[in-house]
């Protein structure tokens, strides 16, 4: 399995079977991308919430490979009523795909269309595939509940904000490993614009000398899981 960092909150997460999912993926109005939507493939896509830097070039991806969306029923109806494949889903609720098991977990945050269309709650997810349990939170505040998501589904890899403004900063996405006690953190969505500039080493040092264990991946890199 491999999974690969685009920048912002855009992944792509590689199954044992080739099957080939994309998370937010913000590409072509990403300063920091170094692929646009035309370089990537995806069989599935997979949106945390509805702004514009997470559905990004979702549409455009979609619709050239056929991909099918999973994300909360209100977005996954948005995402149908333009004429993708779409498999509603809800926060809690969890579902066996041929790549894995897909479960949407809570997320403080908001979420509309660029068209300003309601879109249902934000959410994390967690994709377990090959025996990882990979958790994106999404865009996020800190919560407490965290500590029983990670007590629940023992995780591998964390993606977790740390550009502050619209959601966690350092500080509180040190709290957030605390709680969760994943095996792995990657510090995500940062740096995209100014008023979310941060410091990956500078959370990676933090992290550290409280005894957890940090990647920071550059952007296009990706890791064998």
């Amino acid at each position: 399995m491999k999974l690969r960092y685009f920048s912002h909150s855009a992944f792509q997460f590689t199954a044992d079977n080739g099957k080939t999912i994309l998370i937010d993926p913000f590409l072509d109005g990403n300063p920091n991308s170094p692929v646009k939507s035309d370089d990537v493939k995806a069989d599935y896509i997979i949106l945390t919430h509805a702004h514009g830097d997470h559905i990004g070039d979702a549409f455009k991806i979609g619709k050239r490979c056929n991909s099918t969306f999973i994300c909360v029923n209100e977005l996954a109806n948005y995402c149908a009523s333009k004429g993708f494949n779409a498999h509603n889903m809800h926060i809690g609720g969890g579902f066996n795909f041929d790549f894995g098991r897909v479960k949407f977990t809570i997320a403080h945050h908001g979420s509309m269309t660029p068209d300003n269309q309601y879109a249902g709650e934000p959410a994390g997810v967690i994709i377990s595939s090959g025996g990882k349990n990979i958790y994106h939170t999404g865009d996020t505040a800190l919560f407490y509940d965290m500590k029983l998501i990670g007590e629940m589904t023992p995780i591998d890899y964390m993606l977790l904000p740390i550009g502050d403004n619209f959601t966690m900063g350092i500080s509180d996405a040190l709290k957030a490993v605390e709680l969760v006690n994943p095996k792995i953190a990657i510090p995500i969505h940062y740096n995209t614009f100014p008023v979310i500039k941060a410091d990956p080493n500078e959370f990676k040092s933090k992290l550290e000398a409280n005894g957890k264990k940090c990647l920071v991946m550059n952007f296009g890199e990706e890791i064998q899981l």
